[in-house]
């Protein structure tokens, strides 16, 4: 018997990226992407590892699609490699990386699968790195051209649109912290990286506008919900700041059109605030139809004098964590959802990223037994159904991920799939995580 049964319309779906389960990483004229280069260089990435194979998804797409099918997958979330398109970034189009992405888009319509793709999921053309990357306002106009052959060509065939995925990890972890590529450490870059990315994401939505399309466009933030460490003034300042560094940065943004007061004020005494214009903001704040949000976590921080550039660092809670050290908060996910409906006008809200990472095993039985995956979204899947039943405007939730696969600086080492990927042999084997998230769907809702 079904208990929390979820709106009738409600989308249920996995998530994929390029980079990390495509492989194919030179063939059939795809460009070197600056994950390509990242993976390259020694010590970057856990044990070296890289994305030249990885899922080989590239070529094993078709049984891949019937795995989704198998398990009732109604909506597949997946991202185009911009330089398999645009080899330079820019200019000369690669007919065979449009011929690829329209097998890859028929095969999932030949199965009743609707295909949501993700344009930008940062793998950035090395060639456009080289000449500043997103710090370039030119790499803003060629994101442009890229969108709109893709519009062009799949426009038609592809109802969800996400113009980028998460850009405070693009411009943090690529461009503050150097973790990811293209390993960059300068946080005045990374805000100005940050600007150029939304600016490129509200042309992005004009053009997809201009062109009446009939499906809809929107953009994917990773959100956290912030907690002080304590009641104490200086920690709940702190929890402000960081919310503003993480959340409102974004969302103010796109959704209101500005940047919020107190970041531009602490942003412009450390000297990084970026130039912008009020056009710029305008053009940001282009309308978009849904919101999409990756939620993990939640994040707990603290006061603290010698943290650069916030003065605030992360508490390292002693609780239950996934296989990524990240604490398993599952009422965070109510609290965001929430906040957005309240802060946000009620926006469409797709939750396009949500899942876990634990060290999977296959058993003796040839079977992968993930109980504690299920758990996770069990808990996730039934505080999403609360903020449901508390007006919040949810129309779908994408899991992450649908195989396990390359996870960016941590490379095979953590294992987000619901089905099981042996690298070595490619051969894939469905988790019981998979097999209970298929009941959910059948079921349209969560069953006791």
């Amino acid at each position: 018997m079904v208990k929390y049964k979820f709106p009738d319309d409600f989308i249920w779906g996995v998530a994929t990226s390029a980079y990390q389960i495509e492989g194919a990483y030179n063939k059939d004229g795809k460009g070197e992407n600056i994950w390509d280069r990242f993976t390259s260089i020694p010590g970057n990435i856990y044990k070296n590892h890289n994305g030249n194979v990885a899922c080989d998804h590239y070529h094993l797409y078709q049984s891949d699609i019937n795995i989704l099918k198998e398990l009732g997958i109604k909506n597949y979330r997946f991202s185009i490699s911009w330089a398999r398109i645009f080899p330079d970034g820019y200019g000369k189009v690669n007919q065979k990386g449009i011929e690829y992405y329209r097998r890859l888009i028929n095969a999932l319509l030949d199965k009743g699968i609707q295909p949501a793709i993700t344009l930008y999921h940062w793998d950035l053309p090395q060639e456009l790195q080289d000449i500043g990357g997103w710090t370039n306002k030119k790499v803003v106009d060629y994101f442009v051209e890229y969108a709109e052959l893709m519009f062009k060509e799949f426009g038609d065939l592809v109802p969800i649109w996400i113009t980028h995925n998460e850009p405070w990890v693009v411009s943090i972890l690529g461009h503050a912290w150097g973790v990811h590529a293209p390993g960059i450490k300068d946080y005045k870059i990374a805000l100005k990286v940050a600007h150029n990315i939304l600016l490129s994401h509200g042309k992005v939505v004009k053009l997809y506008r201009s062109m009446s399309l009939k499906g809809k466009i929107g953009i994917t933030l990773n959100l956290s919900s912030i907690h002080s460490a304590t009641d104490s003034e200086k920690d709940l300042l702190a929890a402000k700041i960081y919310d503003g560094f993480m959340n409102r940065w974004f969302l103010d943004a796109i959704l209101k059109g500005s940047y919020p007061e107190d970041m531009k004020k602490l942003y412009n005494e450390l000297n990084i605030l970026p130039q912008f214009s009020d056009d710029d903001m305008k053009i940001i704040n282009e309308r978009i139809d849904f919101l999409g949000i990756n939620y993990y976590t939640r994040s707990v921080v603290k006061y603290d004098e010698n943290a650069y550039p916030l003065k605030v660092s992360m508490l390292d809670l002693d609780n239950p964590k996934t296989d990524m050290g990240w604490e398993i908060y599952p009422k965070g996910l109510y609290e965001l959802l929430i906040n957005l409906h309240k802060n946000y006008d009620g926006i469409d809200i797709l939750i396009t990223e949500n899942g876990a990472a634990f060290n999977d095993i296959v058993n003796y039985k040839g079977k992968v037994v993930d109980d504690y995956r299920i758990d996770y979204l069990y808990r996730h899947l039934l505080e999403a159904y609360r903020a449901i039943c508390d007006g919040v405007n949810l129309k779908g939730y994408y899991l992450w991920s649908f195989l396990d696969n390359f996870e960016w600086a941590e490379g095979y080492s953590k294992r987000f799939g619901i089905v099981f990927v042996d690298y070595n042999t490619q051969k894939r084997i469905i988790k019981d995580s998979a097999y209970w998230y298929s009941d959910v769907i059948k079921n349209n809702g969560i069953t006791e």
